[in-house]
């Protein structure tokens, strides 16, 4: 009878250690196959999360366990996470239920006009792009960070890439880019924006030009000062991107005389100095070409008939005339008609 105790004591111990080390390795043990990344939106329902997410995970009847013990079917948060190598069970359920996110990486650029950021933003952030237009189009919103309208409020996205949580709203997205205007702009580039005589908005408008009108790095504070000297003159600025944004026509390859009347007040052939508003959202490059403009005196420029995305520059109408028949007949020899 004693050994009969005895060896009953001895396989309870037996049992229990197994369980105990069953349990630790079950909730305390790398529960992780493969790494996955979730997205889990408004839409996604309890079922389609568990579904996608198992096939990476491993101890499914600990992950359940721990996952009923916590009610994660009905407390999971939307988000962006990563199921990380190393992570348990304990750690998954608990990231899901409090929301615990990895940030994406958020890259915005090549945009002309607030609908087409929406359009860029909308496949990397949980908010679609009605939601994002409509607080990019706010007057509330502009008036509150200090613009005039909306389509100032535009300059406060500068090109680059932002770390973001999935989640983010339109407005917090908004107002966390207006931290980041204000700290590009804070300190030496306000410094160098006194030398031109513009405020932050009008540097953004005429850099929104530049941009558009040459990609070339090296050529845009030459660009910028014949702008500038146009400004400082009086004369129209006669750029030709600002009739592709009056238009909304950003496919035109070639600016025809009749385009030149066309009724805006971002047609810089009939209204004298800067535009209303940024005609794109610039590089920081051309911003920072604003800032540095080149002092010269040319007035005039026209992109080369080599067609390699540089310009000749001129400082009289006569010598300008020249270079844009050069132009024309080499549009004409292309067949580029508009």
């Amino acid at each position: 009878m004693k050994k009969v105790i005895i060896w009953t004591f001895v396989v309870a111990l037996l049992v229990g250690a197994a369980v105990a080390t069953w349990g630790v390795i079950s909730f305390k043990g790398n529960a992780v196959k493969s790494e996955k990344e979730l997205f889990v939106s408004r839409h996604t329902d309890y079922v389609a999360l568990i579904d996608s997410l198992k096939p990476n995970i491993k101890h499914h009847f600990a992950f359940d366990l721990y996952a009923k013990r916590l009610n994660l079917e009905n407390t999971f948060k939307v988000g962006h996470y990563v199921v990380k190598d190393g992570m348990n069970v304990i750690e998954i359920v608990r990231m899901l239920k409090l929301g615990l996110q990895t940030p994406v990486n958020v890259t915005m650029n090549n945009v002309k006009i607030p609908a087409q950021l929406a359009g860029k933003l909308a496949p990397q952030l949980e908010a679609d792009s009605v939601e994002l237009v409509k607080v990019f189009t706010d007057k509330a919103l502009a008036k509150k960070l200090g613009f005039e309208s909306p389509l100032t409020m535009f300059s406060i996205f500068l090109p680059n890439t932002y770390e973001f949580y999935w989640t983010v709203t339109p407005e917090e997205f908004a107002e966390r880019m207006y931290k980041e205007y204000k700290r590009f702009w804070d300190g030496e580039r306000d410094q160098k924006r006194k030398r031109t005589g513009l405020n932050r908005v009008e540097v953004a408008t005429l850099a929104s030009i530049v941009y558009e009108e040459t990609r070339k790095v090296d050529e845009m504070p030459r660009v910028a000062g014949v702008y500038m000297n146009r400004l400082r003159t009086g004369m129209p600025l006669q750029a030709d991107p600002t009739i592709k944004y009056a238009m909304q026509n950003f496919g035109l390859r070639r600016i025809l005389k009749s385009y030149l009347k066309y009724d805006s007040p971002y047609n810089t052939y009939i209204n004298k100095g800067l535009p209303p508003s940024p005609i794109c959202m610039p590089s920081i490059q051309a911003i920072d070409a604003v800032l540095n403009f080149e002092k010269h005196d040319y007035l005039f420029f026209c992109a080369r008939p080599t067609f390699d995305g540089y310009h000749n520059f001129a400082k009289s109408y006569s010598q300008h005339l020249a270079n844009a028949r050069a132009y024309q007949a080499e549009l004409n020899k292309r067949k580029i008609m508009k």
